[in-house]
């Protein structure tokens, strides 16, 4: 019997769950801005896990880095769901590098 799949199943589900607190504090400490960073290192996770031998070290450094891709298309929605009030809202973020540059940028999203 082989358990690869159903294992790979429940850890990408487990890494995907850690997705969405990815989203809500890195949106809280950075502002929706932060999406290019976000959208890169998902990039070159996926990139990495082409690779990587290991089947497993592929498959999870491939799930993560679809997950923080993710993350960045999901950081504008997240910025207006702060702003409803249904997440605390912080108005001392951290100024990221380029940050005028990128706000002249669409934001992604799914």
């Amino acid at each position: 019997m082989n358990t690869f799949g159903i294992l790979i199943g429940i850890l990408t589900l487990l890494i995907i769950g850690l997705g969405f607190p990815l989203v809500i504090r890195g949106e809280g400490a950075f502002g929706y801005l932060c999406w290019p960073y976000m959208m890169g290192i998902g990039i070159l996770a996926i990139l990495a896990s082409l690779f990587i031998q290991n089947d497993w070290g592929s498959v999870i450094i491939g799930v993560i880095g679809a997950t923080f891709i993710w993350g960045s298309t999901e950081l504008k929605e997240q910025a207006v769901r702060a702003e409803l009030g249904w997440f605390p809202l912080n108005t001392n973020k951290v100024k990221l590098p380029f940050e005028s540059t990128i706000k002249k940028w669409k934001a992604p999203h799914l």
